[in-house]
């Protein structure tokens, strides 16, 4: 098992990628350690992902709460391999017809939070540890009305670099996920009825060139891979999962003759 004897903290772990993550982890040999904002939910997926899991109520946006539950991970695991600081929210905010509140709390989940996540783990991380930050290609794409999460991830793979920087003396890794479109609860109304997920499904795949939504295992198996030792040697990097949609976009089939 390629993560055996081998500890991780997930943030945002009780759905979506977070959880394909834990899974993929535990099925990995590792013990993990999930937050989330649902009491409720955690427990669920407490009790799904076995003995090798804790839950714990953290929201990213709260420091205090984030130290105490990385604390608690370490006391309860030990010191840390891994962490996917993988919490963040969405929020439309075109040019024009945005609010303040809205803005900043996506800055304030998905940028601030993630650094102060990191921050609370440096001393629980073992020297030679793995982090791993959950990006997007929202930050290359341009895509209209999403100002503040396109700036919050392209603010991600930029602390990125200089994380690496600062943690290379450890031997400890930083490097980014940045998923294109992935079947996950982040959607909302557009996968709220099976017509609605039909549509967007189909939206998808037009544009992506290989021609299909991607699924959180798709994440989850590029995780695992950058927090186990065959990433030994990368640093500093951002690996897209986007089925082609950053690198080759005319390659869709919505492009082809």
């Amino acid at each position: 098992m390629r993560l055996a004897n081998k500890t991780a903290l997930i943030t945002g772990g009780s759905s979506g990628i977070g959880l394909a993550t834990a899974r993929r982890f535990v099925a990995e040999g590792a013990n993990v350690a999930i937050t989330g904002r649902d009491a409720g939910r955690l427990e669920s997926v407490a009790r799904e992902l076995g003995p090798r899991a804790l839950a714990l109520v953290a929201d990213a946006t709260d420091i205090a709460a984030t130290e105490a539950a990385v604390a608690r991970a370490a006391e309860r695991f030990g010191k840390l391999d891994i962490l996917f600081a993988n919490a963040g929210i969405p929020g439309a905010t075109p040019a024009g017809a945005s609010r303040l509140e809205v803005f900043e709390q996506v800055i304030r989940t998905n940028l601030t939070g993630v650094f102060f996540t990191v921050q609370a783990t440096l001393p629980h991380l073992k020297d030679g540890a793995s982090i791993i930050l959950n990006g997007s290609v929202i930050s290359v794409l341009g895509n209209p009305g999403y100002s503040a999460y396109a700036a919050s991830k392209a603010g991600v793979r930029a602390m990125a670099r200089v994380l690496a920087s600062e943690l290379s003396p450890r031997g400890i890794r930083v490097n980014v996920v940045a998923p294109g479109a992935i079947r996950t609860p982040i959607w909302g109304a557009a996968i709220a009825t099976p017509e609605a997920e039909k549509m967007f499904e189909t939206r998808i795949a037009a544009t992506t060139p290989l021609g299909h939504i991607g699924e959180p295992d798709h994440i989850a198996g590029t995780v695992l891979f950058l927090a186990s030792d065959d990433a030994a040697h990368i640093q500093g990097q951002e690996l897209f999962v986007d089925g082609g949609a950053t690198s080759s976009p005319a390659g869709a089939p919505i492009y082809r003759g």
